[in-house]
């Protein structure tokens, strides 16, 4: 018999609530102080949910397993309302459970909770169960209660079966009114085995260990547990095999398969996961390339980059500075508040979200890397470059002066209710954001120095002060702090480097140091914002998109600069399971089941979140990971974001975005969101393009990007070099680069070979990787190719230059059978780019493609010069395909104020129907 588990504290469920909340309310809502509640009894009997598979119909965001953790709900209270809600709305929805194997079952308890009256509990509910092709109706039910607060009993005939299943009526929004669901097991029932989860696949450096945290679920306690080695090349040591809980060594590289058993009176059963021992990467990472004064010599670059400048950074600005913003309001009024607070005068509230002094430093930052591109003339970008530059001198002034005494920066705690918000850096203050407005301010005091070429120190000056300002008050012997949304881990690592560049090695360590112990701190919190166990023993993507791959970002980082196996172990674990197994075709990350986040592997549907911090945040992982490795696989990856997931954020006229980036819709962009954490974001990472460009080290130069530019590298092999590049990729393969060292030197220079095959879960056909030719002043050579880079090495002068073809073919791609959203479907590829139908084009896009062949057509006059990709469907109807960047850009709606409805003559899908799925 399980025992029952009465009057528990269930911190554990209130996090869980506290998600669902957080996801319905976006943002302006909350869980208040819960009031507590005792003498609630627990059903007794054996409760077959705890060994059961839990899913349902919702995307709340909430964790399924909270319906069968074996907590009973003692601690209920009221859910604090806010924000802008959309109108309820009541819907029919369904949870259920699944076994491994066949139960008996007649009697279900079920715990209702509604908040104190301020969520509405379903009107009804139905019990069903699977008869091996349907779910039909429990015969003669009674109970089916819906009193709150309690356990509702409901009895019926008894039913075998592997799949039971509650449907809802009109539920609002969402199930997380349905705390607890028990499932009684009959007494002709016989005893269902363990359920063993040994845990998620991941890699472990050599000379490293993994931790392994393994789960037993079992209707009556277990006898024993035990790890073992399936297969592998080596020996394993376990430290305590018989602990759940225990760390394994390996004593060479290569793939092996670890067992974890259980044993439950005469049943067993065991789970598996695979360990990839790799060689960890090399002691000396490359080198940082800054963004400096650089020029764009590319015709969809310098579109792309116009659009930005002229239209869509002052548009920010505009929007910024204005005090009447209903939507997505807090910018410049805060910090001029905020500054009156500090001098001591009268002063207004904080205005829009604890976080709304991001997109201002983002936005401060795009304005510094825009005035670094040569307007080469045009008019437009130098009238907006002169706004940027009366901005940049009006802005800073005003957030200096709401800058603290101590170096703390964030108008809201400034602002704040000192009666709820009592101090910095306090654990129930988490959530407000402290270090994420802190690093996007440190972020933007980097680019405004290289912009000043250092002669403008002050943002520079006040980044130090604040950066400082933490470290004499977290740390060791000091606060222990994380905070609720990454940014603060990646900003410090940024700066520290960029301080010991600038003033000396060593002077930015500390700064670093700091990155790592916050990072160390994140431990015993939800998976939502990754402190659900230590960094080092997190191997599965999870959790809030963003916030996830900034904690990635800045784990790399840490790998990188101190050599910590455990560090090296982890980045490398959530780099292979998010690319190979949440990763989508365009680029980008989070599906959006669990709060604006990741899914479960495999689980990427085609009316996909992936927003557009994300795709940035990755942007930047992915370029640590190519700086630590030395490996183009990664530049491969981010070339990949950049041209699909984030330059298609903006529509071609930079004046409308969106915030999540479907791979389906007929949604128009619009120009501003409720929450606007993105609209400064786009464009400072789209412009770093020298930082993506290249990275070097003290021997060698990468190039990573192929784009029209003229870029200055300093200090490779003792000199600086300008690479010029002239191209019209990713329209066609040829590339010619120009190398202008300052200085004759010999030095090694790496060029990217694309492979398109970037990721396990998409497959292309043809398979496109290599060069068709690599000439040197003339001389056709073949270079060794290394991780990925044509390495060339040579004494290098003035005026060298390098010409190269690379192979740009129409692919097909399908993807992984695991993902159901594209079964019997393919997409289509040419270069680095995915490729879209829409209406816009062809009206029914619900068609199959036909199995003709497939040609390219330049159109000059259309979407601003596009290559398409010319076909026909499988009624002889041409087919038109456009890059992804492009799509939705002819919609009868063209843009909305904020994010509006799906245009019903509008549409865009990057998956093609191929074949009919087999019954």
């Amino acid at each position: 018999m399980i025992a029952c588990i009465v009057n528990i504290n269930i911190e554990m469920k209130k996090n869980i609530l506290l998600t669902v909340i957080t996801i319905l309310l976006f943002f302006n809502a909350g869980l208040s102080k819960l009031s507590g509640q005792t003498g609630i009894t627990t059903p007794s009997g054996k409760n077959l949910a705890v060994v059961a598979i839990p899913s349902g119909s919702s995307r709340s965001g909430a964790p399924m397993t909270s319906l069968n953790d074996g907590l009973t709900p003692v601690n209920t209270g009221a859910l604090r309302q806010g924000g802008n809600r959309p109108p309820r709305r009541l819907t029919s929805q369904w949870v259920q459970y699944e076994w491994i194997q066949p139960v008996t079952t007649k009697e279900i308890a079920v715990f209702w909770w509604n908040y104190e009256n301020s969520a509405r509990l379903p009107q009804q509910y139905s019990v069903k169960f699977w008869d091996g092709s349907n779910f039909i109706p429990v015969k003669n039910a009674t109970g089916l209660g819906l009193e709150n607060k309690l356990f509702n009993i409901t009895r019926f005939d008894p039913v075998k079966t592997t799949r039971l299943r509650l449907e809802l009526d009109s539920v609002e929004r969402f199930t997380g009114t349905l705390l607890e669901w028990m499932v009684f097991q009959d007494e002709n029932s016989p005893d269902h085995p363990p359920v063993v989860t040994a845990g998620v696949d991941r890699s472990v450096m050599t000379g490293g260990k993994t931790y392994l945290n393994g789960d037993v679920k079992s209707v009556t306690p277990v006898s024993k547990t035990a790890w073992s080695k399936i297969s592998g090349p080596g020996n394993v040591n376990f430290a305590e095999a018989n602990l759940l809980k225990t760390t394994a060594a390996f004593s060479a590289n290569g793939e092996y398969i670890l067992a974890l058993t259980a044993t439950e009176g005469d049943l067993t059963s065991s789970s598996t996961l695979k360990v990839k021992v790799l060689q960890p990467p090399p002691a000396e990472r490359l080198d940082v390339v800054y963004t400096k004064r650089y020029k764009i010599d590319s015709p969809l670059w310098t579109s792309r980059a116009k659009a930005m400048i002229v239209n869509w950074i002052p548009w920010c600005i505009d929007q910024i500075e204005r005090t009447d913003l209903k939507l997505g309001e807090g910018g410049l009024d805060n910090f001029i508040e905020a500054g009156k607070a500090l001098r001591g005068e009268p002063h207004g509230k904080h205005l829009g979200y604890v976080f709304s002094n991001a997109w201002v430093h983002q936005t401060i930052e795009a304005m510094s890397i825009a005035l670094m591109i040569d307007p080469q003339g045009d008019k437009e970008i130098i009238t907006a470059q002169e706004k940027m530059k009366k901005t940049i001198e009006k802005w800073i002034p005003i957030i200096l002066a709401a800058q603290e005494p101590d170096g703390y920066l964030q108008t809201a705690y400034t602002l704040r209710d000192t009666t709820r918000w009592k101090g910095k850096w306090e654990p129930r203050t988490r959530g407000n954001h402290e270090g994420y407005v802190a690093g996007y301010f440190i972020e933007s005091a980097i680019n405004h120095y290289t912009l000043t070429e250092g002669k403008d120190k002050r943002l520079y000056d006040a980044a130090r002060k604040l950066a400082d300002c933490w470290v004499a008050n977290i740390g060791p012997d000091k606060k222990e702090w994380y905070d609720g949304h990454q940014e603060m881990e990646q900003a410090l690592v940024r700066f520290g480097r960029f301080v010991n560049d600038m003033e000396g090695s060593g002077h930015g360590d500390n700064y670093i140091n700091l990155s790592r112990f916050m990072l160390n701190c994140r431990r015993d919190g939800s998976e939502y914002d990754q402190s659900h166990v230590p960094v080092q023993q997190q191997y599965e993507a999870v959790g809030h998109a963003v916030r996830a791959v900034y904690s990635y970002s800045a784990m790399a980082d840490i790998a990188a600069e101190t050599g910590d196996t455990d560090y090296q172990s982890a980045v490398m674990s959530l780099w292979d399971n998010m690319i190979n197994k949440k990763y989508y075709i365009t680029g980008g990350v989070g599906s959006g089941e669990t709060s604006e986040g990741f899914g479960a592997n495999y689980s990427l549907g085609n009316n996909a979140y992936c927003e557009a911090c994300s795709s940035c945040g990755l942007i930047f992982f992915q370029y640590k990971m190519n700086i630590a490795y030395n490996d183009a696989k990664y530049a491969d990856l981010y070339e990949e974001t950049i041209f699909n997931a984030l330059l298609g954020s903006l529509d071609l006229d930079g004046k409308n975005f969106y915030y999540d980036n479907e791979l389906s819709s007929s949604q128009s962009r619009y120009s501003w969101h409720v929450c606007p954490c993105c609209v400064g974001n786009i464009p400072r990472t789209l412009l770093m393009i020298p930082t993506w460009t290249y990275v070097k080290s003290n021997v060698g130069l990468y190039v990573n990007l192929f784009i029209g530019s003229t870029i200055k590298v300093e200090k490779v092999a003792g000199t600086d070099i300008e690479m010029i590049q002239k191209t019209d990729y990713p329209w066609s393969g040829n590339v010619s680069i120009t190398v202008n060292p300052k200085q004759s030197k010999e030095f090694t220079l790496y060029i990217r070979v694309p492979d398109r095959t970037t990721s396990e879960l998409y497959k292309p056909t043809p398979e496109v990787s290599g060069f068709k030719s690599l000439i040197v002043n003339g001389k056709a050579i073949t270079p060794k190719v290394v991780k990925g880079y044509a390495a060339i090495r040579r004494t290098w002068k003035a005026g060298d230059k390098v010409d190269l073809v690379l192979p740009m073919e129409i692919q097909t791609v399908t993807a992984d059978e695991n993902i159901a959203a594209d079964r019997g479907r393919i997409a289509l590829r040419y270069g680095p780019m995915i490729y879209n139908v829409e209406k816009a084009d062809q009206q029914d896009i619900d068609k199959y493609i036909g199995t003709g062949p497939l040609a390219l057509e330049w159109r000059g006059d259309l979407l601003e010069g596009v290559m398409t990709i010319k076909g026909k469907w499988d009624d002889g109807t041409p087919l038109t395909a456009i890059p992804n960047y492009a799509r939705n850009n002819r919609n009868s709606v063209h843009a909305t104020d904020k994010p509006g409805p799906e245009n019903k003559d509008g549409g865009s899908i990057v998956w093609i129907k191929k074949q009919k799925l087999q019954e």
